[in-house]
This record gives C-alpha cells, structure tokens and sequence, in this order.
C-alpha cells in the first residue's frame, strides 16, 4: 500500500449555480445551463481558496459548464461522473412547488415526510439514486486517496452524500438545507468520513486537512 492509500482525502462538494428559469423548479436531470446569476454564484464561490488536485462534476450542464471553465483556469484534470447526476423526479420534473402543491395538494409535505414511499410518479427510486452517489463516493476516495478533490454537483448528491458518509436517516435527508454555489467539505481517512464544514460560500486559503 502506498504512502497515498494513507493520507487523507479531501473532498470539496459544490452544489452549482441558480440555473436558467430560477431555482425554485424541480429540475431533476432536465439539463438547464446556468443564469448569468448562477455563473456569478460559482465564481464568486471559488475567489478565495482553491487547494484542488482535480475536478469530479455531474455531466449536466449546470454543472459541467463551470467545471470546464475552471478546470482550463487551474490546469487541472477534470472527468465527469454520471453516478453524480441529480435525482429523477419523475412527473415532478421542470414544475415550481407551487405548481405541484396546487395540482395535488400535501404531496410535498408527505414527500418531505416520507421522501422512501411518497415519491412522484415515475421518479427514480430513492434507494437506488442513494446507491449510486455512495458508489461514486467509494471510487473518489480509493481512485483518488491522498488528494483534495472539488466534486461540482447538486443539491440531492449533496443530501445523498451526508446519507452515505454520516449514515443520515433517509427520513432526515431532505431536513438538510442544500442552496446554490455552497460547499459542503469532508475528509476520509482511516475508511472514516468527518464532516470539515456545511453551508460554506467559500474556502480557506489553506487546505483545511
């Protein structure tokens, strides 16, 4: 074993920017780009520290984008993960929560209650959504150990992540606030996850390990 399967591994989630059309939408994996504000968002969120080895990001546009433009910007080593795509929402796809809740009224009170069994229709199970961050999850840290990665994602990986790293409850998920161009920074070590810091419009100059 090298002296890198050792060290421990930062990684540094982004949730991207507000899209195109607001944030207010469910847009699961309908692949709007980013508003002038949400490119605003993301380079605001990277001025200060940016202690990176190479870049992970969902192929959505909303977030790809950005991690191309700053991926040339470092000269670092950018791949895309579809194991990082935001979570299907099925019928819910590109409606506001006040389309829905005056189409069906409490469904996104039993959802938030209940995000398992009272799941749109035609939405991607949320077992298997959380399997496949989890999966990603494993591969960043064995690929990549020792180093400190910036994962550029959405707000449901993000969630998906705090299950698999910290075994959140899924009924508790959803009750983690998630907004745009925020960071949320772990490290693995010793086959542990620890939660570094939530909810960060940005990162300290050092590397924070």
């Amino acid at each position: 074993m090298s002296q890198a399967d050792n060290a421990p591994t930062g990684l540094d989630f982004l949730r991207h920017g507000e899209p195109v059309g607001g944030s207010q939408r469910y847009r699961g994996q309908i692949d709007d780009p980013l508003s002038e504000h949400g490119w605003a968002q993301m380079r605001q969120a990277v001025a200060g520290g940016r202690p990176w080895t190479r870049i992970v990001s969902s192929p959505l546009m909303r977030c790809r984008a950005f991690a191309e433009e700053l991926a040339v910007a470092m000269g670092l080593e950018l791949e895309f993960d579809e194991r990082l795509k935001e979570v299907g929402f099925g019928v819910w796809e590109g409606r506001t929560r006040a389309e829905i809740s005056a189409a069906t009224p409490g469904a996104l009170e039993r959802f938030r209650a209940d995000p398992l069994q009272q799941r749109p229709e035609g939405a991607e199970p949320l077992g298997e959504f959380l399997a496949r961050v989890g999966r990603a999850c494993t591969d960043l840290v064995t690929r990549h150990a020792g180093e400190q990665v910036l994962v550029v994602c959405h707000a449901g990986v993000m969630r998906a992540v705090f299950h698999h790293a910290l075994q959140v409850p899924l009924a508790a998920i959803y009750d983690i606030q998630v907004r745009n161009a925020e960071f949320s920074r772990f490290r693995h070590e010793n086959g542990r996850y620890t939660l570094l810091g939530h909810g960060l419009k940005a990162l300290p100059v050092d590397r924070g390990r």
